[in-house]
């Protein structure tokens, strides 16, 4: 039995293709100058597609690769996945949900604080030597935080 075929519609990481290309027959689109000569010789083997945010696989590309079994995004959204193509051809379709809203969360909290206590603007300060000439006034304390939403959302 031939291996599965997998199209790459993009790079990724180093570890993810190592990892594909010992599992799977991995077809990297990028390498390949013309798309139409690339479908011609290898669609009737790939029956997965894994791509992102940017290149997924549209109507034209599914429509394409007769044996496919399955899209999978290696991101949250879906925008470049035709999921009516897919519904309609029984394809099943993945993404990765939920994977970065741990670190988004840190990430705006990290920001708040950042912006309330005035973080960079401090160290500009420093870098510039401005502290010998003048004083830096204090930021806002983070506890203010939730009193600063609500009176935001009351003006909204």
């Amino acid at each position: 039995m031939d291996s599965v075929g997998v199209l790459m519609t993009c790079p990724m990481l180093d570890y993810l293709e190592e990892q594909l290309g010992k599992r799977f027959k991995l077809f990297k689109l990028w390498n390949h100058s013309s798309l139409s000569e690339f479908m011609r010789a290898n669609s009737n083997s790939i029956r997965a597609v894994v791509g992102n945010t940017q290149i997924g696989a549209d109507a034209n590309m599914i429509d394409s690769l007769p044996e496919l079994e399955i899209v999978s995004s290696y991101s949250v959204g879906l925008d470049k996945i035709d999921l009516k193509k897919c519904k309609e051809k029984g394809i099943r379709v993945t993404n990765t949900p939920d994977v970065l809203t741990d670190d988004v969360a840190d990430l705006a909290i990290g920001l708040a604080l950042a912006v309330f206590r005035r973080i960079s603007e401090g160290d500009r300060f420093v870098k510039n030597g401005l502290w010998k000439k003048t004083d830096l006034e204090l930021g806002t304390k983070v506890c203010s935080f939730p009193l600063f939403l609500l009176n935001h959302r009351k003006e909204g």
